[in-house]
Parts: C-alpha cells; structure tokens; sequence
C-alpha cells in the first residue's frame, strides 16, 4: 500500500498568516487573559490579541498547549481520511511540552505511524519546515526523505529578536539565562537569539530598543556575508520596525524581490510581548 502522510504542525508555526495548499493540520494552544480563554488564531487574531494588551495593561497573558484529548482526535480523524503516517512538526521541545504530547497522544491510535520532529524553533523556521513537509509529502515523497530535509533547515537557519520589554520572557519562565534580569533591569532590551538546542537566550544586554534592532541588523549582515540565504522577519504588531528592515535589506541587497514577513501569533506573543521584532535568515542549499 502507498504511504499518506498528513502533516501536522503546532500554532507556533504561526501558519494560519500564510496561504498554503498542503491540508497541513495545526495542534492549536490556548490562550489565556484573565478569566478568558481563546483557541490561537480561530477565536483571538494576532492583531487582536495585541490590541487587549494595549488596552488593558492589568491582564498578563499565559498559554498552554492543545488538549491530549484533541491531540488524538486529529490522529483519529487522519485515518479515517486515509492517511497511514503523520510528521508532527513542533516548536521547541525546550520551549512547550508539545513533543512529548504529541508522542504521548500517538501512542492511543491505532494504524497511524506518528513520526514527530522538534524544530528546535518557533515562527517562521517551523513554519518553512512545515510548509517544505508539505509540499513533499503531496509529491510522494517519503518519511525518511521529508525528515531529512527538515533537519537540513532545522541546522541552517538562525535568528535574532529585539524584545521591547522583558517581563513576558522572564514572567513565563521562557529565557534560559534569565539571572540577572530583576528590578530595575528588565527596562534593558537585550539582543536574543533560539540556541541551536532550541532555548531563548540571550546574545547582548542593550539598552535602547533601538540599537537592539540595529544590532540585530549587524549579527544578520555578519552571518550572511558570502552566504545564499532567504531572509525573514517575524513582528508583534510592530510594523514601523518590519518595514524599517525591509528597507535596510533591500537597500544592502536590490536583487531582493520579496521577504518573508509574519506576525508573531497570540500564543507566541503571550511569552515575547509586544513590539518584539526578529530577523532571521535560512542557509539555501
């Protein structure tokens, strides 16, 4: 029998901002502000989720991660679509739970080979390697092809972020190397980056947001030197600073027809805070 194989990615990705045609399902984390809670992207947009935040400094918000329960359910409703594989592509086991869920969950259905991938990332890298999955698996291709080529992104891809406030960082216990940031220092807005083992960490403490953005801008120009890349830029509603690094990129590079843009999804903005601006690049073959 001829392999199926679904894809299925986490709402970390942030693949619900780009149109694809790949069927690709998406494990959904809820948000919590207050008393409230929202399924990312179907009951709360990016844009949406930052305007709350805006609005009502009082609320701080908090995510966890897609039900089990639900997890199986989507296992369970692929087969009875056909499909006899699946590729779970999650964010950073360092950073959610969601890999060992979705291993766990696999476990409860039967006639489905669950094969899941940590990206050891989150936006845009997730989303390429869900996106590459995607357009393989449609061509026929194969688990052990389609895993080797996202471990080809997963080990050439970097970013850095500029953070306007670290308090949602700090709060939801997402920087590794968080000694250090109390009181009076979490007005600095340092340089960070994902660790190859997929932590936050942070590069440099800065104290202007504006010399992060333009230290991130160095580190990209640094590491790109000689190198053919794709360029991409992930923001929390902050689309002054996203088009201030188009502008510088296209400036450094003419022949640069398009780069990738996102927003940062409810759920990731919940641990980054708003305003936050990546820029990062994926080593082309």
């Amino acid at each position: 029998m001829e392999d199926k194989i679904a894809i299925i990615a986490c709402s970390n990705a942030c693949l619900d901002y780009f149109e694809n045609d790949y069927n690709i399902k998406i494990f959904r984390s809820t948000l919590h502000l207050g008393d409230e809670d929202f399924l990312d992207y179907i009951d709360i947009s990016a844009d949406d989720f930052y305007k709350r935040l805006e609005n009502d400094k009082t609320v701080f918000p908090s995510s966890s991660y897609y039900p089990l329960g639900k997890m199986i359910e989507t296992y369970e409703e692929l087969v009875k679509e056909g499909y006899n594989k699946a590729i779970v592509i999650s964010i950073s086991s360092e950073l959610s739970g969601i890999v060992n869920a979705s291993k766990m969950a696999a476990n409860e259905v039967e006639g489905l080979e669950v094969t899941v991938f940590d990206s050891k990332t989150l936006a845009y890298p997730e989303a390429k390697m869900a996106l590459t999955a995607g357009e393989m698996a449609s061509k026929g291709e194969s688990v052990k092809e389609i895993i080797k080529e996202l471990e080809y992104i997963r080990d050439n891809n970097k970013i850095y972020f500029a953070v306007n406030t670290l308090t949602y960082l700090v709060k939801n216990g997402r920087l590794s190397n968080a000694s250090g940031f109390i009181g009076n220092t979490l007005k600095i807005k340092p340089l960070l980056t994902i660790s190859k083992d997929g932590k936050v960490e942070t590069v440099e403490k800065i104290r202007t947001f504006k010399k992060a953005v333009d230290r991130v801008l160095e580190m990209y120009f640094e590491e790109t030197k000689g190198k053919n890349v794709e360029p991409f830029i992930v923001h929390a509603n902050n689309e002054e600073t996203r088009d201030y690094l188009i502008e510088v990129l296209k400036k450094d590079n003419p022949e640069l027809k398009e780069i990738a843009t996102m927003p940062l999804t409810a759920v990731v903005g919940a641990h980054s805070g708003p305003k936050t601006i990546g820029l990062g690049y994926y080593i082309k073959k």
